[in-house]
């Protein structure tokens, strides 16, 4: 007796096997976008993703244009929590030259969300600051 077992799925026609247009131009553009992600060094990679996450917690903070359009301090406990974490475990593999301004945004943010709080956190306690250490104004 020969099932195809729950977890796995039968193999495929030649019907499916066969590639289109479409299918074959997705597997050129993910070819060329791994090619370039191999030659993008890690320091580069690190401050980006940086860079990404103080813009997002900037924005879930009220910190743009629309203000309190998009604030939500949950999720910009997170993204200052995950920041800091990035800093802290990156912070030696990135030179002084990355790594001052990022810092230095992370305490804005964190300072940030201690203003942005109803109840602030007590010190020590805030986004980040396991990482960081207690954040004061």
């Amino acid at each position: 007796m020969s099932e195809t077992p729950q977890n796995e799925s039968p193999a495929p026609s030649a019907s499916a096997e066969s590639t289109g247009p479409a299918e074959s131009t997705e597997a050129a553009d993910f070819a060329a976008m791994t090619r370039d992600i191999a030659e993008v060094p890690a320091v580069e990679v690190i401050v980006t993703v940086a860079v990404n996450l103080m813009s997002a917690a900037a924005v879930k903070l009220g910190l743009t244009e629309e203000g309190d359009e998009h604030k939500d301090l949950d999720e910009a406990r997170k993204l200052i929590h995950a920041l800091a974490g990035l800093l802290d475990a990156g912070v030696t593999e990135i030179s002084s030259f990355h790594a001052a301004p990022l810092r230095d945004g992370l305490k804005s943010l964190q300072l940030a969300f201690r203003e942005a709080s109803f109840v602030p956190d007590e010190p020590g306690q805030g986004p980040g600051e396991k990482y960081t250490g207690p954040v004061y104004g």
